[in-house]
């Protein structure tokens, strides 16, 4: 978060426990944002974001996510601040880079099938788990499996 979580990540960074932001679109206000959509793109709402980011380095954040804003609002604000901004569908102007394990192998099941813009699918491993899990419930439902070669 932003503004309105600093002071927490105050307190949490005084206890000894790394803090590490979320600005743009945050998982925990998905809905409010009306789902996967690209955040930052309206001037005011960009100079939101880049204060945000700017909050979270002074309340004592060691890096911070950039998720679903445009290219030219993670230059800015990789420029602005003085840690790692880490990019996800915030083009390639970030410190480093992230993709949810989850999404990049195809395990995630998104809204309509309508699988985000900044998420790259390099394998169809939902697929495969879906089938191996449907042939397992049909083992256990017909007694084959387990066998007595299961059993200690």
């Amino acid at each position: 978060g932003g503004k309105h979580t600093t002071e927490s990540v105050q307190r949490v960074v005084h206890a000894g426990i790394p803090v590490m932001g979320h600005v743009g679109l945050t998982p925990q206000s998905y809905h409010q944002l009306g789902g996967h959509r690209m955040q930052g793109k309206e001037a005011a709402e960009a100079e939101r974001i880049l204060a945000e980011a700017v909050a979270l380095e002074d309340a004592g954040a060691f890096s911070v996510v950039l998720e679903a804003i445009p290219a030219d609002l993670a230059g800015r604000i990789t420029k602005r601040v003085g840690i790692p901004t880490i990019g996800i569908g915030a083009g390639p102007s970030c410190s480093g880079q992230i993709l949810v394990s989850y999404d990049l192998l195809a395990l995630t099941a998104f809204p309509g099938d309508r699988v985000p813009k900044f998420v790259r699918q390099y394998a169809q491993l939902g697929e495969t788990v879906e089938k191996a899990l449907g042939l397992y419930t049909d083992d256990v439902k017909t007694g084959s499996f387990p066998g007595q070669e299961n059993s200690t």
